[in-house]
């Protein structure tokens, strides 16, 4: 994970915020680190490749993850 973070604030609708933190639950993940993995993935999918060598644990931007 990075070494500094920073807040996200979204809004959403409430029955849908219960139906993910319940998926999140069942799978054992926080809802933090599930839509961290779907920005990283989005960056890797959408990003320029300036912008995805920014990104913290890419092969020229930042930590490799072990």
């Amino acid at each position: 994970m990075e070494n500094r973070t920073a807040r996200f604030t979204l809004l959403i609708d409430p029955k849908k915020k219960t139906i993910f933190e319940e998926i999140c639950r069942e799978r054992d993940l926080t809802p933090s680190q599930v839509v961290r993995s779907l920005i990283r993935d989005y960056v890797k999918e959408n990003g320029s490749p300036a912008q995805i060598a920014r990104m913290p644990g890419s092969k020229s931007g930042g930590k490799a993850k072990p």
